[in-house]
């Protein structure tokens, strides 16, 4: 998934957030680039006093996702009454009454950044915008989970005073930085994650077609895997490949160990999310990837509940590791493991 985080500050770095009476930052030139950003996504997700402040329709995605700690949202509000769009509600207490205007998701053991990105790519995000509050785009900045940031600054509008949330992004040194200006505002929009589509897409199709050498066998699915090394080593695996118990991830694995590689840093491409629970093996795949201290795990099918819960997308998020996943691919990894469903 490709995160942006986007908002619109005074001069003095003031959000409007949580006041009683709203502050208009933006120029309409500025309202007229984030309408058209927002046309590129495939979500939208808000924080709960935002939706509660303004009230938005968000009418340009074709999902629209907020989260709320108390659940405590008005399912007559624009935002789930106004169009057709798919909505969601990501909470850590129910409410019966937002079941009926929308998909709650509830996270009783509390919301964090990496559980909603997967939870949406699980549905077929792609592309994620963020907009705010204060605290929502610092939960996804905090687990690192940004990829562009969009801070649009009104230099004619200082605010200094409560009842406005202070928010501050200082961007990384190794950041890629560009300035432009709109109808007297002041945008800067900071890549902190490079695009690697290309890449990913094609390494990722490489995987696919590994999985393609399995045997279908009822008690496993068939994926195959890629490990890209940083000095450009490349090695790959399918499931069962050398043993009955091996996965893909670990056939793969298994070569570079062989082959004296240095995996640290190395990114791992697989058809099916690595493996988060195991019985015929001590280690899942992704305690090998984090043990072996690769960079960053591409996959493109999230792995169905069948046999067990899989989380290794959220694990290896919490552990720092890099995830890209790519749905687009999922219907195709899911129909070569057809034998199972």
């Amino acid at each position: 998934m490709r995160i942006t985080l986007s908002y619109a500050t005074s001069k003095d770095g003031y959000l409007d957030d949580c006041s009683k009476c709203r502050l208009t930052l933006s120029t309409s030139a500025d309202w007229e680039a984030v309408y058209r950003l927002r046309s590129e996504q495939d979500a939208i997700l808000i924080g709960a006093e935002t939706l509660r402040r303004d009230n938005p329709s968000l009418k340009l995605v074709p999902m629209r996702v907020v989260i709320s700690r108390s659940g405590n949202l008005d399912p007559e509000a624009r935002f789930f009454t106004v169009g057709e769009a798919q909505r969601v509600v990501f909470t850590e207490r129910p409410n019966p009454a937002l079941e009926r205007v929308a998909e709650v998701i509830l996270c009783e053991e509390g919301i964090t950044a990496r559980r909603v990105v997967t939870e949406l790519e699980r549905r077929g995000v792609n592309r994620l915008m963020v907009e705010g509050g204060a605290k929502t785009l610092q939960l996804f900045l905090d687990e690192g989970l940004a990829d562009e940031v969009r801070e649009a600054v009104n230099p004619t509008i200082t605010v200094g005073e409560e009842g406005y949330a202070h928010f501050q992004f200082t961007p990384p040194n190794d950041a890629v930085i560009r300035h432009e200006e709109l109808e007297g505002m002041q945008v800067t929009t900071t890549t902190l994650h490079p695009d690697t589509t290309e890449e990913d897409m094609r390494e990722l199709k490489a995987a696919i077609d590994e999985s393609r050498k399995c045997t279908p066998d009822m008690g496993s699915y068939c994926v195959g895997a890629v490990v890209l090394t940083a000095d450009g080593s490349r090695f790959t695996g399918y499931t069962h490949e050398t043993s009955p118990t091996h996965h893909a991830e670990q056939e793969a694995l298994k070569k570079a160990i062989e082959a004296g590689a240095v995996l640290r840093g190395a990114t791992i491409y697989a058809s099916m999310e690595p493996c988060s629970t195991r019985k015929s093996e001590p280690k899942s795949c992704t305690q090998l990837i984090l043990e072996h201290g690769l960079k960053r795990v591409v996959f493109a099918c999230y792995e169905p509940s069948k046999f067990v819960r899989c989380d290794g997308a959220c694990t290896l998020r919490a552990a720092g590791v890099d995830v890209r996943v790519y749905p687009d691919l999922a219907e195709e990894v899911l129909n070569i493991n057809g034998h199972l469903f």
